[in-house]
């Protein structure tokens, strides 16, 4: 086959074949899961990891379809909401293009004195802020007129193609200039947003340091004068400005140890730590077509990995960690076979899997973990459903995206849920979920309102029984003494699933007025049943629902 057929049948596999997450067939009978919940008992507050997103284009942030992707994210936790975008600091005149953006923000004059322009930078942090999300301020890349190596200055990255390390990533000429445009950019953010508000945000310098072949083209050793230089900009504006790092790409190497060893020597202040776990799906061939398995182990032991440098060490073992990128796989511009799963219900249900057991991870290891970023936003004016790692097509929420609207709506604090089909942490980094699937649950007690989320994930993407649920909740407060109101949210192949319906409609290249609207009503996050009333005796109620293979299910429970 040639290369053109190779990329036209992942192209065609990303966004027909892949992720629709099929229904089970009438012959697969349903399997009983037990899930109790005791509302009784408190198990501390609820932290509410998921509230950071990035991309590698931060100018699709002020584009029809980014801004309203970051007024969505806005809306799930007002002014809680960070974001990390790379080439802040990239030399061009604003136009995206894949792994790519620009802002302009330094040139220098013909005698070499620096020309700062915060206009591209200031629009992007301007759409932020007016939807309600906060900067994750990744102090990167490198502005041509300070690069150690400027040409080739863009790269030609194309999916399956391309170099991506050109010019942009490597070491500046003077570490003093790279140190003032840190210093000059923070000061201008402080005169336009306020000290307060640009203290609330997170600033960390660079991206995977520890992947010479891609994000830089020095040595550690120049890494950590770039990273020393960054924070010293940045803390001669803002004294009380939240810094830390390194991002590093979680490769199972010693780079964490290194820096933090760094840092401790050279008094570099540190207010978080920050790495990057990703898993590795791959493409299973088969007499149907083949299918997606996730490689879900890959992903908590990259975590996994970190977390244990981490805690070696004592003196950072108590620092808030935030997974700066943490996603199934590690290219989300990237498309083709292995990567099908993104647009269907294998991406939200891994994505409900995931997140409690990273923070059981960190737990296990007595760590704070802060933030988990999901590196997924938009592309703009791209196919419907191009097949690309994202949260919205075309201004179209995907199901992954009404996961996050369920971990929004799980607020106060965590109380003890337990699913005798939930498997372990370790089972799953030893094993993946590659035999009996994974149904799990999590809840939380917010004043008179319980939440208890339950995922159904399997890491093939192939049809499989329902779970026959039989939820128990116990330890129910008082005012639910007359009963209780239940709203059952869903998301699954016949429930908030965009793609779903796209499908049903032929797949569509360009749907008209009347089909777009339809596919924004299906995004919606939707209710899998009329909202209903049960019985409450001896403050204990008993509810019953079939939760679909790559089901995801959110109860909300009130006094009725």
């Amino acid at each position: 086959m040639t290369r053109l057929g190779r990329l036209l049948l992942a192209t065609f596999l990303a966004t027909s074949a892949g992720g629709a997450a099929t229904p089970a067939s009438a012959q697969d009978a349903p399997f009983p899961v037990e899930i109790t919940v005791d509302a009784s008992r408190d198990e501390g507050p609820v932290r509410q990891v998921w509230r950071f997103f990035g991309a590698d284009e931060p100018n699709y942030a002020t584009m029809k379809d980014g801004r309203t992707t970051l007024a969505t994210l806005g809306q799930l936790a007002p002014d809680q909401v960070y974001f990390r975008a790379h080439n802040l600091l990239t030399t061009g005149d604003g136009t995206p293009a894949l792994k790519w953006g620009s802002t302009n923000v330094y040139t220098e004059d013909a005698q070499g004195r620096p020309v700062y322009d915060w206009t591209i930078v200031d629009r992007i942090f301007d759409t932020y802020r007016a939807r309600g999300v906060k900067p994750y301020v990744e102090l990167g890349f490198m502005p041509e007129a300070l690069s150690t190596h400027p040409q080739p200055y863009q790269h030609d990255f194309r999916p399956g193609s391309g170099n991506l390390r050109t010019g942009w990533a490597y070491p500046p000429t003077s570490y003093a200039k790279w140190e003032e445009l840190i210093f000059q950019w923070v000061r201008h953010c402080i005169a336009r947003y306020g000290r307060a508000e640009v203290a609330s945000w997170y600033f960390e310098t660079w991206n995977e340091a520890n992947l010479p072949q891609y994000y830089w083209g020095g040595t550690a050793e120049e890494f950590f004068l770039l990273h020393d230089a960054a924070v010293r900009g940045v803390r001669r504006a803002l004294p009380d400005a939240r810094v830390g790092g390194p991002d590093i790409a979680g490769a199972g190497d010693d780079f964490m140890t290194r820096f933090l060893d760094h840092v401790k020597r050279a008094g570099t202040p540190t207010d978080f730590l920050s790495f990057h776990a990703k898993g590795q799906p791959s493409f299973v061939p088969g007499p149907a077509g083949g299918h997606v398995r996730m490689g879900i182990d890959k992903h908590l032991k990259a975590a996994d990995h970190e977390f244990a440098l981490i805690g070696a060490d004592p003196v950072f073992k108590s620092r808030p960690i935030v997974i700066g990128e943490s996603d199934p796989e590690g290219c989300a511009a990237c498309q083709g076979p292995a990567n099908a799963y993104r647009n269907g219900t294998m991406y939200s249900s891994y994505t409900a899997a995931i997140f409690p057991r990273l923070q059981a991870l960190a737990a296990r290891r007595q760590l704070n973990l802060e933030g988990v970023l999901s590196w997924a936003f938009e592309y703009e004016d791209q196919p419907y459903f191009a097949g690309f790692r994202q949260l919205t097509s075309a201004g179209i929420d995907l199901p992954v995206m009404n996961v996050f609207k369920m971990f929004a709506m799980m607020k106060g604090r965590v109380v003890t849920s337990r699913s005798d089909h939930q498997l372990t942490v370790e089972r799953m980094m030893a094993d993946g979920v590659r035999a009996t699937p994974d149904v799990g649950s999590v809840a939380s007690a917010d004043g008179k309102r319980l939440a208890i989320l339950v995922w159904h994930y399997h890491d093939d993407d192939l049809p499989g029984p329902d779970a026959d649920v039989h939820l128990q909740v116990g330890g129910l407060p008082a005012a639910f003494r007359r009963g209780a109101t239940v709203v059952q949210y869903r998301v699954d192949h016949d429930h908030s699933n965009s793609y779903t319906a796209w499908l049903a409609m032929g797949s569509p290249i360009a749907p008209d007025d009347q089909q777009r609207a339809a596919l924004l009503k299906a995004a919606t996050l939707a209710g899998g049943a009329p909202q209903q009333t049960v019985q409450v005796a001896k403050n204990r109620a008993e509810l019953r629902f079939r939760l679909p293979r790559q089901g995801v299910s959110l109860l909300v429970l009130t006094p009725g």
